[in-house]
């Protein structure tokens, strides 16, 4: 009789036990909403981008309008929108959520300080006359976005610096400082910019310490295309950003000045970016494919990364080489064309390589 009630204790301790996993199962399989930003509710722009929270991977998420694209428990929706009142309906296996926006066109009136808005719109990426990492020529869709004017500066990386109160993080260096050509040092506690060179493009900078500088200062890197729409100023098929002709009077190469240039020396391309050829080469958010030309998306292309904002999420853990664009001071003429690419390390810091910001 004892073991009798003792196996049917087991039996029911058994079951109990089965039926509580089962439920804590079944609790962290349900995926549910957190939060959208823009919030519901809010007024939003055709162009704005709409980034929705779950508390894991939603699984067969849909949405009603714009394009969707999924990076883990974050769900990215893209317009262009239509004006006027929005109701977005996100629907997946777990549940179903409904957001209401107010969609207005674009302020172009005013972009943020030291910025100039880069319409959405197609362009033609890449040279078929130039070194094989260029072609093919491809049609390209971007999304609307701002742009700096001007390389970022080391005053301006100096501020961040020193708001930091560190040249590296964890290890990984942001600054190569201490070297010949560094222009940033520090002294008596803090990092200052040596005399002449405050207006000059900041160089010696790493991949991660852009990124980083970009973080701080509310805004990111261009991809790829969005650097190569920007640096063609609205001209299709030219090797620069006003034409075919270059000369030592329109950018900074091949060591006529034999070091960077004060940002904006030169004159400006249509939009209104100043050296986006010469100076610094640039660095972008992309990966570096020497094949990706011949399979990248036709719109947004990102190469490396599903969305923007999953690889700044993740940027601090990235391994593979990175694109720089524009060349530099020291480059020969057939590098600094409008098209021509480089890349290098993450962890690359020298006297040529700086960058500017989008948003």
């Amino acid at each position: 009789m004892k073991k009798y009630f003792r196996f049917i204790g087991i039996a029911m301790l058994v079951t109990w036990l089965a039926i509580a996993f089962s439920g804590c199962d079944e609790t962290e399989e349900t995926v549910s909403f957190i939060k959208a930003i823009p919030a519901d509710g809010r007024t939003i722009q055709t162009d704005t981008k709409i980034i929705v929270t779950f508390n894991g991977t939603p699984t067969g998420l849909k949405a009603n309008n714009g394009n969707l694209s999924i990076s883990g428990m974050n769900a990215t929706i893209k317009g262009p929108f239509p004006l006027g009142t929005l109701e977005l309906v996100l629907t997946w296996d777990d549940g179903a959520i409904s957001l209401t926006y107010t969609v207005a066109a674009p302020d172009v009136s005013s972009p943020p300080e030291g910025m100039v808005r880069i319409s959405a719109g197609k362009f033609q990426m890449g040279s078929n006359s130039g070194v094989f990492h260029e072609k093919p020529v491809h049609s390209v869709y971007v999304d609307a976005f701002y742009m700096d004017k001007y390389e970022v500066t080391n005053a301006q990386y100096a501020e961040f610096l020193n708001a930091k109160g560190t040249h590296a993080e964890d290890g990984t260096p942001w600054y190569n400082i201490g070297q010949r050509h560094s222009r940033i040092e520090f002294a008596s506690g803090k990092y200052r910019v040596k005399t002449g060179y405050e207006n000059h493009p900041v160089t010696m900078v790493s991949w991660y310490g852009a990124m980083a500088y970009a973080e701080w200062a509310g805004k990111r890197l261009p991809t790829e295309a969005e650097w190569e729409k920007a640096a063609r100023g609205g001209l299709a098929g030219l090797k620069y950003p006003w034409g075919n002709t270059i000369d030592s009077t329109k950018a900074n190469y091949d060591r006529h000045i034999g070091d960077t240039a004060v940002v904006g020396k030169y004159t400006a391309n249509r939009y209104g970016l100043h050296d986006m050829i010469g100076n610094v080469s640039e660095w972008c958010l992309d990966e570096y494919n020497v094949n990706f030309y011949s399979t990248s998306p036709a719109r947004n292309p990102l190469s490396g990364a599903n969305s923007i904002e999953s690889l700044i999420n993740r940027y601090k853990r990235v391994k593979s080489s990175r694109v720089l664009r524009g060349g530099s001071w020291s480059n020969a003429v057939r590098n600094v064309r409008a098209a021509s690419r480089n890349s290098v390390t993450p962890l690359t810091a020298n006297f040529l390589f700086g960058f500017r910001c989008a948003r």
